[in-house]
C-alpha cells in the first residue's frame, strides 16, 4: 500500500501529462505484478464494490477521533470529502504496516460478508497501522469511491512505456469483462489468452465536437457524414460461435439485447461491427426516442411487453473486422464498402441495418441537412474524414460530431446544495422552477455550465439568503434566473412536473431577466409535444 500511495499522491500533486505518465510508467516496472493488475483495474473503472457505507464510516471515525458527531459533520462539511475528513481527524496510527495494495484489497472484498462489528474491527484496525495518504486511499476503497485523475488512454501510454508493448495492442488488450479475480498479470499483459479475446472488442475511437464551423475542417467533399444518433454505441461481436454486445463504456449488454442474437444468423463469423442500438419503429423505419430505449437500460432480463413495445437494432456504420481480420488500419471509404456488402440483401428479420450516408456538396447544403436533425429521431451529424483509419480513443482532425444547438428553457432557481471534490465549498448543483400560475414547479437539475468564479459568486448569495434548510440542500428565494439547455425532453411519472430533461446544464446566468419572465409549465409541454 505504501508504494501505490506514493503513485496516489505522485499523480494528484500534478496536472502535466509527462510527469503523471513517468510516474505510472515507474511504477508499473517496480510494482509487485498483484498490484499491477489491481492498480490497472482501479485506473480503469474496476473498483471493488462498497463493503462499508458511508454513514457507518462517518459514525466509526467520529467516535475513534473522540468528537461528538455534530462537530465531525461540521468539519465533514468544511472539508467536503468524507476519506479526506477521516483522514485528517484520526489519532496517528498506532503501528507501521508494509502490507501491498492487493492484500488489503483482498481483506476488504471478503468483508462484504461479515458482521458489522466484524467491520467496525477491522476499519479500526486498518486506521491504528496505516497513515497519511494510505489511509485515505484505504477509506476510498472501502467505500467503493476510489478515483484518481488519470484517464485510461493515459494509464495504457504509461503501461507501454514500461513493457514496450504497443500502446494500440495493450489498448485492445485491457478492453473486456475481465477483472483481477479472473486473470493475472501475465496473462492479461505478458501473454493474453487467445480464449479471451474472442469476446473483447475494439477500443472505441471517438470524435471532438466541431468549434466554430465545418469550413474549417477543409473540402466538404473529403468528408462522409452521417445521422448522429440518439441510442448506445456499441461493437458486436461475432467469434468462436457466440455473439457479444459491448458498450462504449465497456460494459457487456449481449443479454438486454436479446434480438442480437440473431446477428449470427445472417452474418460471418469473426465479425465485428461498430454501430448505434436504437429502438426501432418498423412500421417507421425509423429509430424510437431514446426514451423508449431507456426502459431497457439497467435490465438483466427484458419482458417480453418490452421486446414487442421497444424492439432493438444495431443501426451499423463500421465495420472493424471482417472475417477475423482486424480492419481498423484501413480508410473509412474502403472499411464502409465493405460493410455495406456484407449487409447488402440482408432480409426484413436481420437485426442490423446499415446506417444511411447524407449526401451533400457543400458544406451550405450539410448545414442545411443538419437543421432538420431531429425530424430524422437524430442529434446532428457526425463528420468522418475518408481517409480516417480507426483510431484508439481521440485524435484530432478524423472523426468530428456536428451537433444541434441545445433545446433551451428560462427558469429560477429554488435549491442549491454544495459540489464534490475541489468544488466541496461551493453550491453547484442546483435545482431549477418553471411557472405555473402561481406555483412554481420544479422540472431539473444541472451542476455544470458555469465559470468557477459565477460559481463563486453564486455561492456567496446562497449563503446570504437561505430561507430554510434540508441536509446538504438549501432553499433559496426564487430570483436568479438561469438558461438551461439541454438534448430532449421525454415524459416522467417520477417528477411533479410531468417531464425529464437529457443532459441538462446551465448555458448562462439570465442578470437580465426577473423570476416573473421565466418560461412557464404549459411551454414545458409544449416542447414535450414537439420533441418528446
Amino acid at each position: 500500500m505504501n508504494r501505490f500511495a506514493a503513485l496516489f499522491t505522485a499523480l494528484d500533486q500534478t496536472t502535466k501529462t509527462g510527469a503523471k505518465t513517468a510516474a505510472l510508467a515507474a511504477y508499473f516496472r517496480d510494482a509487485p505484478e498483484d498490484d499491477r493488475l489491481w492498480t490497472i483495474a482501479l485506473l480503469s473503472g474496476r473498483r471493488p464494490k462498497r463493503t462499508v457505507t458511508a454513514t457507518r464510516l462517518a459514525e466509526w471515525a467520529a467516535a475513534k477521533a473522540g468528537l461528538p458527531d455534530w462537530l465531525f459533520r461540521a468539519s465533514y462539511d468544511v472539508v467536503g470529502d468524507l476519506a479526506e475528513t477521516i483522514h485528517l481527524v484520526l489519532p496517528p496510527p498506532r503501528e507501521a504496516s508494509d502490507r501491498s495494495l492487493s492484500d488489503w484489497i483482498g481483506d476488504i472484498r471478503a468483508l462484504s460478508r461479515a458482521e458489522e462489528s466484524e467491520k467496525r474491527a477491522f476499519v479500526e484496525s486498518a486506521w491504528d497501522r496505516l497513515a497519511g495518504t494510505e489511509r485515505f486511499v484505504f477509506n476510498k476503497l472501502i467505500t467503493g469511491g476510489f478515483r484518481v485523475g488519470v484517464s485510461q488512454k493515459l494509464m495504457t501510454r504509461a503501461l507501454a512505456e514500461a513493457t514496450e508493448i504497443p500502446e494500440a495492442e495493450l489498448a485492445h488488450r485491457l478492453m473486456g469483462d475481465w477483472t483481477p479475480e479472473t486473470t493475472s498479470y501475465a496473462v492479461l499483459i505478458e501473454a493474453p489468452d487467445p480464449e479471451a479475446s474472442l469476446s473483447r472488442p475494439y477500443p472505441f475511437c471517438l470524435a471532438y465536437g466541431v468549434e466554430g464551423g465545418p469550413e474549417t475542417l477543409g473540402p466538404a467533399e473529403d468528408w462522409l457524414a452521417e445521422w448522429k444518433w440518439d441510442g448506445i454505441r456499441g461493437q458486436l461481436i461475432l467469434r468462436g460461435g457466440q455473439h457479444h454486445l459491448w458498450s462504449r463504456g465497456e460494459e457487456l449488454m449481449t443479454h438486454r439485447f436479446p434480438e442480437l442474437a440473431r446477428a449470427m444468423d445472417f452474418l460471418p463469423e469473426g465479425t465485428v461491427i461498430d454501430g448505434e442500438v436504437l429502438a426501432w419503429d418498423a412500421a417507421t423505419a425509423r429509430p424510437m426516442s431514446f426514451a423508449a430505449l431507456q426502459k431497457r437500460i439497467g435490465r438483466k432480463t427484458v419482458p417480453k411487453t418490452l421486446l414487442r413495445e421497444a424492439p432493438a437494432i444495431l443501426y451499423a456504420y463500421d465495420l472493424l473486422e471482417q472475417d477475423g481480420a482486424d480492419l481498423r488500419t484501413l480508410p473509412l471509404v474502403e472499411r464502409r464498402a465493405r460493410l455495406q456488402a456484407m449487409l447488402a440483401g440482408l432480409p426484413p428479420e436481420a437485426p442490423i441495418l446499415l446506417s444511411p450516408l447524407v449526401d451533400h456538396s457543400d458544406w451550405e447544403e450539410l448545414a442545411t441537412l443538419r437543421a432538420g436533425a431531429r425530424d430524422m429521431g437524430a442529434e446532428g451529424l457526425m463528420l468522418k474524414r475518408k481517409t480516417s483509419p480507426y483510431h484508439v480513443g481521440r485524435k484530432k482532425g478524423d472523426w468530428y460530431k456536428w451537433k444541434l444547438d441545445p433545446l433551451t428553457i428560462d427558469a429560477v432557481m429554488v435549491y442549491a446544495q454544495a459540489g464534490h471534490g475541489r468544488r466541496a465549498n461551493l453550491y453547484t448543483d442546483f435545482t431549477f422552477a418553471v411557472a405555473k400560475g402561481n406555483e412554481l414547479v420544479p422540472f431539473t437539475k444541472a451542476y455544470s455550465g458555469l465559470t468557477d468564479a459565477e460559481f463563486r459568486k453564486i455561492t456567496a448569495w446562497v449563503r446570504r439568503n437561505t430561507l430554510a434548510r434540508f441536509g446538504p440542500v438549501r432553499q433559496v428565494p426564487p430570483e436568479q434566473v438561469f438558461e438551461i439547455g439541454f438534448e430532449g425532453i421525454q415524459e416522467s411519472t417520477r417528477h411533479k412536473s410531468g417531464v425529464a430533461l437529457r443532459f441538462p446544464r446551465m448555458l448562462r446566468w439570465r442578470h437580465d431577466k426577473r423570476a416573473d419572465e421565466i418560461d412557464t409549465h404549459e411551454h414545458l409541454l409544449e416542447m414535450l409535444a414537439q420533441y418528446g
